[in-house]
Protein backbone atom coordinates (compact mmCIF):
# COMPACT_ATOMS: atom_id res chain seq x y z
CA UNK A 1 0.00 0.00 0.00
CA UNK A 2 1.55 3.15 -1.37
CA UNK A 3 0.73 6.53 1.03
CA UNK A 4 0.78 9.78 -0.69
CA UNK A 5 2.66 12.68 0.43
CA UNK A 6 -0.60 14.39 1.76
CA UNK A 7 -1.73 11.43 3.66
CA UNK A 8 2.23 10.77 5.12
CA UNK A 9 2.07 13.88 6.51
CA UNK A 10 -1.09 13.78 8.40
CA UNK A 11 0.02 10.39 9.62
CA UNK A 12 3.15 11.60 10.63
CA UNK A 13 1.89 14.65 12.84
CA UNK A 14 -0.80 12.50 14.71
CA UNK A 15 2.08 10.36 15.83
CA UNK A 16 3.74 13.24 16.86
CA UNK A 17 1.08 14.74 18.66
CA UNK A 18 -0.16 11.43 20.15
CA UNK A 19 2.42 11.55 23.41
CA UNK A 20 0.38 15.32 23.66
CA UNK A 21 -2.83 13.47 23.83
CA UNK A 22 -1.76 10.60 26.10
CA UNK A 23 -1.19 8.07 23.24
CA UNK A 24 1.87 6.54 21.68
CA UNK A 25 3.47 7.53 18.63
CA UNK A 26 2.02 4.34 16.76
CA UNK A 27 -1.17 4.81 18.10
CA UNK A 28 -1.87 7.76 16.87
CA UNK A 29 -0.27 6.78 13.35
CA UNK A 30 -2.38 3.71 13.24
CA UNK A 31 -5.63 5.79 13.82
CA UNK A 32 -4.53 8.40 10.91
CA UNK A 33 -4.24 5.97 8.52
CA UNK A 34 -7.75 4.04 9.46
CA UNK A 35 -8.99 8.04 9.77
CA UNK A 36 -7.99 8.81 5.74
CA UNK A 37 -8.83 5.48 4.42
CA UNK A 38 -11.72 5.07 1.64
CA UNK A 39 -12.50 1.27 3.02
CA UNK A 40 -11.54 -0.44 6.00
CA UNK A 41 -8.19 -1.81 6.80
CA UNK A 42 -6.96 -5.09 7.84
CA UNK A 43 -4.26 -5.60 10.22
CA UNK A 44 -1.81 -6.80 7.27
CA UNK A 45 -2.75 -3.84 5.47
CA UNK A 46 -1.83 -1.50 8.37
CA UNK A 47 1.92 -3.09 8.35
CA UNK A 48 2.39 -2.86 4.98
CA UNK A 49 1.04 0.65 4.67
CA UNK A 50 3.48 1.74 7.87
CA UNK A 51 6.07 -0.46 8.79
CA UNK A 52 5.40 -1.19 12.07
CA UNK A 53 5.20 -5.00 13.61
CA UNK A 54 2.23 -6.97 13.57
CA UNK A 55 2.15 -6.89 17.72
CA UNK A 56 2.55 -3.10 17.58
CA UNK A 57 -0.40 -2.97 15.23
CA UNK A 58 -2.75 -5.19 17.31
CA UNK A 59 -1.81 -3.50 20.52
CA UNK A 60 -2.92 0.03 18.71
CA UNK A 61 -6.28 -1.36 17.51
CA UNK A 62 -6.67 -2.74 21.01
CA UNK A 63 -6.12 0.65 22.08
CA UNK A 64 -8.41 2.34 19.91
CA UNK A 65 -11.04 0.03 20.23
CA UNK A 66 -11.19 0.58 23.83
CA UNK A 67 -11.61 4.37 23.10
CA UNK A 68 -14.07 3.21 20.58
CA UNK A 69 -12.46 5.08 17.83
CA UNK A 70 -12.50 2.39 15.76
CA UNK A 71 -14.97 -0.08 14.65
CA UNK A 72 -14.64 -3.65 13.23
CA UNK A 73 -15.52 -4.61 10.16
CA UNK A 74 -16.44 -7.98 8.40
CA UNK A 75 -15.71 -8.67 5.09
CA UNK A 76 -17.39 -11.21 2.64
CA UNK A 77 -15.75 -13.90 2.25
CA UNK A 78 -12.68 -12.60 4.14
CA UNK A 79 -11.92 -14.07 8.17
CA UNK A 80 -9.95 -11.68 8.34
CA UNK A 81 -10.85 -8.64 10.64
CA UNK A 82 -10.79 -5.41 9.21
CA UNK A 83 -11.00 -1.31 10.80
CA UNK A 84 -12.51 1.70 10.11
CA UNK A 85 -13.30 4.95 12.05
CA UNK A 86 -16.88 6.50 12.63
CA UNK A 87 -17.57 8.63 9.16
CA UNK A 88 -19.12 10.94 12.13
CA UNK A 89 -16.94 13.75 12.68
CA UNK A 90 -18.62 14.77 15.78
CA UNK A 91 -19.03 11.20 17.33
CA UNK A 92 -14.98 11.04 17.01
CA UNK A 93 -15.20 14.44 18.79
CA UNK A 94 -17.59 12.77 21.56
CA UNK A 95 -15.60 10.20 21.75
CA UNK A 96 -12.64 11.73 22.68
CA UNK A 97 -13.81 14.05 25.36
CA UNK A 98 -15.81 11.37 26.74
CA UNK A 99 -12.59 9.13 27.34
CA UNK A 100 -10.46 12.23 28.46
CA UNK A 101 -13.30 13.15 30.85
CA UNK A 102 -12.90 9.21 32.08
CA UNK A 103 -9.59 9.36 32.62
CA UNK A 104 -8.22 12.52 33.60
CA UNK A 105 -11.47 14.40 34.92
CA UNK A 106 -13.83 11.88 36.71
CA UNK A 107 -10.66 10.57 39.08
CA UNK A 108 -10.09 14.35 40.02
CA UNK A 109 -13.21 14.82 40.87
CA UNK A 110 -13.21 12.15 42.93
CA UNK A 111 -10.32 12.99 44.70
CA UNK A 112 -11.90 16.73 45.26
CA UNK A 113 -14.61 14.60 46.95
CA UNK A 114 -13.22 12.81 48.83
CA UNK A 115 -10.87 15.33 50.37
CA UNK A 116 -13.58 17.78 50.44
CA UNK A 117 -15.46 15.57 52.92
CA UNK A 118 -13.19 16.19 55.54
CA UNK A 119 -13.30 18.36 58.26
CA UNK A 120 -9.70 20.57 57.72
CA UNK A 121 -7.73 21.32 60.69
CA UNK A 122 -7.46 25.25 61.16
CA UNK A 123 -3.68 25.02 59.01
CA UNK A 124 -5.58 23.33 56.44
CA UNK A 125 -8.75 25.46 56.27
CA UNK A 126 -8.29 28.08 53.07
CA UNK A 127 -6.73 24.87 51.18
CA UNK A 128 -10.16 23.22 51.89
CA UNK A 129 -12.36 25.82 50.59
CA UNK A 130 -9.72 26.05 47.61
CA UNK A 131 -10.30 22.65 46.69
CA UNK A 132 -13.97 22.97 47.20
CA UNK A 133 -14.14 25.97 44.69
CA UNK A 134 -12.12 23.78 42.18
CA UNK A 135 -14.89 20.52 42.89
CA UNK A 136 -17.80 22.78 42.50
CA UNK A 137 -16.12 24.59 39.16
CA UNK A 138 -15.39 20.72 38.02
CA UNK A 139 -18.50 19.61 38.73
CA UNK A 140 -20.05 22.53 36.92
CA UNK A 141 -18.23 21.80 33.60
CA UNK A 142 -19.16 18.46 33.82
CA UNK A 143 -22.86 18.84 34.24
CA UNK A 144 -22.62 21.23 31.27
CA UNK A 145 -20.32 18.70 29.08
CA UNK A 146 -23.41 16.00 30.08
CA UNK A 147 -25.88 18.25 28.38
CA UNK A 148 -23.75 18.76 25.44
CA UNK A 149 -23.00 15.04 25.16
CA UNK A 150 -27.01 14.42 24.86
CA UNK A 151 -27.35 17.76 22.32
CA UNK A 152 -28.20 16.78 18.88
CA UNK A 153 -25.21 18.03 16.54
CA UNK A 154 -27.36 20.09 14.61
CA UNK A 155 -28.01 22.40 17.81
CA UNK A 156 -24.52 21.64 19.05
CA UNK A 157 -23.09 23.23 15.63
CA UNK A 158 -25.22 26.19 15.97
CA UNK A 159 -24.17 26.53 19.86
CA UNK A 160 -21.02 26.61 18.56
CA UNK A 161 -22.05 28.72 15.76
CA UNK A 162 -23.40 31.25 17.96
CA UNK A 163 -20.47 31.25 20.67
CA UNK A 164 -18.17 32.30 17.85
CA UNK A 165 -20.52 35.51 17.19
CA UNK A 166 -20.78 36.13 20.80
CA UNK A 167 -17.31 38.51 20.61
CA UNK A 168 -18.77 40.79 18.03
CA UNK A 169 -21.71 42.92 17.29
CA UNK A 170 -23.10 44.81 14.51
CA UNK A 171 -22.89 48.23 13.76
CA UNK A 172 -26.03 50.61 12.04
CA UNK A 173 -23.91 49.18 8.93
CA UNK A 174 -24.27 46.06 9.43
CA UNK A 175 -20.71 45.48 9.79
CA UNK A 176 -19.12 43.19 12.46
CA UNK A 177 -17.29 44.94 15.04
CA UNK A 178 -15.52 43.10 17.69
CA UNK A 179 -16.06 43.47 21.66
CA UNK A 180 -13.16 44.19 23.36
CA UNK A 181 -12.49 40.94 25.63
CA UNK A 182 -11.34 41.66 29.36
CA UNK A 183 -7.85 41.55 30.04
CA UNK A 184 -6.68 38.12 31.96
CA UNK A 185 -5.47 39.29 35.47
Amino acid sequence: MTISTLRQEFILHFGEMGSRWGINRTVGQVYALLFLSDQPLCADDIVGALGFSRSNVSMALKELQSWNLVRLRHQPDDRREFFTTPDDLWEIVRCLIAERRKREIDPTLTKLRELTMTQPGPADAAAHARMAELRQLIEQMTRFHDDLAHMETERLVALLNMGARLGRIVDGAGRLIPIRRQKPS
